[in-house]
């Protein structure tokens, strides 16, 4: 099983790695205890140095700062020697284990809040409406979902929060989703078609504006912190499409068919005037937009919902309640997987295995002549599919290194809007199901990851270089 193999291949490449340095590198001593025990933003001792032997440069910046940070090392000075020491990237592997289990504890909330309102909307009959209108669209590209099926109308509430940027409203809206297809599954280990088409397009993460990735451009100081909210729509956009056309293949789906090339011509016009009106707004207007209208959608659903309810004349708080329950009970359920994965990525990133692959790609493309500029943008691209996380922090530090408006602090910015956290997505949603056979959707997500970053990089060199 797809899954199965990628952790395991995880958690043996993470080791392998890490008994590496622990043999060949002197600085390196303490990596298993990082691994095991550490917490991230520790500074472990690498190497210490003899004044003499330190470039003049960085004895003169000591001079005038008590550290000095280059590439992932910081510098100090204590007497007459230099110490390198390197912050840990992430927690340990208890420390992991502990920020999982949080992590759904801060799930259960949201997720008893909006199953509560779900399970209202389904009583009054607000999702089977919601499904008749998608249903032309929906019943071509998921072929095995019946018309006018609940689960059309859950999908549809899930790509709309994504659309706007409610994370928080977006997965308990996915894992209802994928709850409605579990039914239809025959299957109840294997992931089904429609699962795999329904999460490789949440995953390529349609978003209107990067709202999150604006307010860190913001802090860190950039003199436009929206100017990348046109190249990350275009290029969630593409990830999208290919999302589409990569699993359409798969499943011998025809999207030439005129239902299908209507409505992706139709959403490529909103994009498209959608971009013409953001670009003509004001910093200032564009902000109150992002946050006004995503926020203020929503309170009008959950408003239309209880006037529905009341309309159609149900006991609106008992159906709160139990969908509710439902909700505390799916935060839950998906604790193990999420421990087993978080753990996985957490021992990739402490043993210095991302280190190397980024490295090692750097070095490929310096040798082949090509312009390197994007290469120290990747960082956040390759990290984006493991933890959403841990390419935020990629970002800043892109940010930090080069500044908020340069070529590859915007190009990271972009990558970071291009797609959602893949591991993280197949985890939580096929978790939530008791699915343990991925099929094709592991690779098929990937695939269309690596379409955003290729057009991610297009985009920064259009836009920005």
């Amino acid at each position: 099983m797809a899954l199965s193999r990628i952790w395991s291949a995880f958690i043996i490449i993470a080791i392998a790695v890490a008994g590496f340095k622990f043999l060949a590198t002197d600085g390196e001593k303490q990596i298993f205890t990082q691994m095991v025990i550490g917490k991230s933003g520790d500074s472990v001792t690498v190497k210490e140095l003899d004044s003499s032997a330190i470039a003049p440069a960085l004895l003169q910046a000591l001079d005038s700062q008590s550290r000095v940070k280059q590439g992932n090392l910081v510098y100090k000075k204590e007497g007459v020697k230099v110490v390198a020491v390197k912050p840990q990237a992430a927690n340990g592997i208890i420390e992991t284990c502990n920020d999982a289990v949080k992590l759904c504890i801060g799930l259960i909330g949201v997720m008893t809040l909006f199953m509560g309102f779900m399970q209202i909307a389904e009583k009054a009959g607000g999702v089977r409406w919601l499904s008749r209108i998608i249903a032309p669209f929906f019943s071509r590209i998921f072929p095995d979902v019946p018309k006018g099926h609940p689960a059309h109308g859950h999908m549809m509430m899930n790509f709309s929060a994504n659309l706007l940027g409610l994370d928080n409203a977006a997965t308990p809206f996915g894992l209802k989703a994928m709850e409605s297809l579990q039914e239809l599954n025959p299957s109840k280990e294997t992931a089904s078609n429609a699962q795999i088409m329904f999460l490789c397009l949440h995953a390529s993460g349609l978003t209107l504006i990067p709202v999150s990735i604006i307010a860190i451009r913001a802090g860190a100081g950039a003199k436009n912190p929206t100017d990348i909210f046109v190249p990350c729509m275009i290029v969630t956009f593409a990830a999208t499409l290919a999302a589409m056309l990569i699993v359409s293949l798969r499943q011998k789906i025809s999207l030439l068919q005129p239902v299908i090339l209507l409505w992706i011509f139709g959403l490529s016009a909103v994009v498209a005037g959608l971009i013409t009106y953001l670009t003509s707004l004001d910093k200032t207007s564009l902000e109150f937009f992002s946050g006004a209208f995503g926020n203020g959608l929503l309170l009008l659903i959950l408003l239309l919902i209880v006037l529905g309810g009341l309309y159609k004349k149900i006991d609106i708080f008992s159906a709160f309640i139990e969908g509710a329950k439902g909700g505390f009970e799916t935060a839950v359920r998906i604790i193990p997987y999420l421990v087993g994965m978080l753990v996985a990525i957490s021992m990739l990133r402490i043993s210095g295995t991302f280190d190397y692959i980024i490295e090692g790609m750097k070095q490929l493309f310096v040798l082949s002549g090509s312009d390197t500029r994007f290469v120290d943008g990747l960082p956040t691209a390759l990290i984006r599919p493991f933890s959403g996380g841990a390419a935020r922090g990629m970002m800043v530090a892109t940010m930090t290194s080069f500044g908020p408006d340069s070529f590859q602090g915007r190009l990271s910015s972009v990558l970071q809007g291009s797609s959602d956290t893949t591991f993280y997505v197949v985890a939580v949603y096929f978790g939530a199901v008791n699915i343990r056979n991925t099929r094709y959707a592991i690779s098929s997500m990937l695939l269309a990851d690596l379409v955003g970053i290729v057009t991610a990089i297009t985009m920064a060199y259009l836009f920005f270089s």
